[in-house]
């Protein structure tokens, strides 16, 4: 395993732990040149799913492209980057259990949203204004509105 620090192609095994109930292993890394601790994940390898998106074209699943967008959502919110990982991670199990080996982005947004709205509801919001589009504060009082009465 590459070092992200100094690129060094050696580095040994701190910790190694299962997570996502055994769907992954998180192994604590320290580099054999340069000393700096990383973590890497081990997971199987399974058929990609693939993202059929709004203009009808396809393009595979990108975890790291859904991780960093509800990373966006979360900034300078109390989330920690494990709680980022484990909702992306959760989505990406979720999808791969799916019948289908194609998803729409609109149902993976959809998702998403959902997963978002029970961890923090700001996040959320950011995230829907992102994915619906929205073009007025009109839009932004709406779905206020819409968390309101769910929560009534």
């Amino acid at each position: 395993m590459k070092c992200p620090y100094c690129g060094y192609s050696t580095s040994k095994v701190l910790n190694s732990r299962p997570v996502n109930e055994n769907e992954m292993i998180r192994r604590r890394r320290q580099c054999e040149k340069c000393d700096k601790r990383f973590t890497t994940y081990e997971k199987i390898e399974s058929i990609p799913i693939i993202v059929i998106k709004r203009n009808m074209t396809r393009e595979p699943f990108d975890r790291e492209k859904l991780f960093k967008g509800v990373l966006r959502s979360c900034n300078k919110r109390s989330i920690s980057i494990e709680q980022i990982e484990e909702l992306v991670d959760g989505i990406e199990n979720y999808i791969s259990s799916l019948e289908t080996k194609e998803i729409s982005s609109t149902t993976l947004g959809e998702i998403t949203m959902q997963r978002l709205k029970a961890l923090d509801e700001v996040s959320y919001i950011r995230f829907a204004s992102v994915y619906k589009q929205f073009t007025s504060i009109d839009e932004f009082i709406v779905e206020l509105e819409n968390i309101k009465k769910c929560k009534k």
